[in-house]
């Protein structure tokens, strides 16, 4: 059986065969998998800006050694309050340590008042940039 593609919207696929049943569950794995991938980098660009933030505020005040572990502690006491535990000391550690390993893997966009995060390639992170973190 030869599959024609019909449509690419961006990683979502749609082939088309004589199999309405097989076609409609490809569009749906095909979608379950677009979905975790973007959950993926969603995560990953909130985590690079949460450690480029900590950063921002450490470079604030370099004059004392140990404010960059009390800024950590106070954000990660009112994060967990308002979050839940997503947000411990040692998670909000790692954020900062993956912004400062690879602070050239996006860009910041100013428009305006706003800010946007871009990656500076179209490459996603691979186990090796995970291992660092980890």
């Amino acid at each position: 059986m030869v599959k024609e593609i019909i449509k690419k919207s961006n990683e979502i696929m749609y082939y088309k065969t004589n199999n309405i049943l097989k076609d409609t569950c490809n569009i749906i794995e095909s979608s379950k998998n677009y979905a975790y991938q973007s959950i993926n980098i969603a995560l990953i660009k909130r985590n690079w800006l949460i450690g480029y933030r900590i950063y921002e505020e450490e470079l604030k005040n370099q004059t004392r050694a140990d404010y960059g572990l009390e800024i950590i502690k106070e954000l990660s006491k009112d994060l967990i309050e308002k979050y839940g535990e997503g947000f411990d000391k040692i998670s909000l550690y790692r954020y900062l340590i993956f912004y400062k390993y690879f602070s050239d893997l996006f860009y910041l966009n100013k428009i305006g008042n706003n800010t946007i995060i871009s990656m500076n390639s179209n490459r996603l992170l691979s186990w090796s940039h995970y291992e660092v973190i980890y």
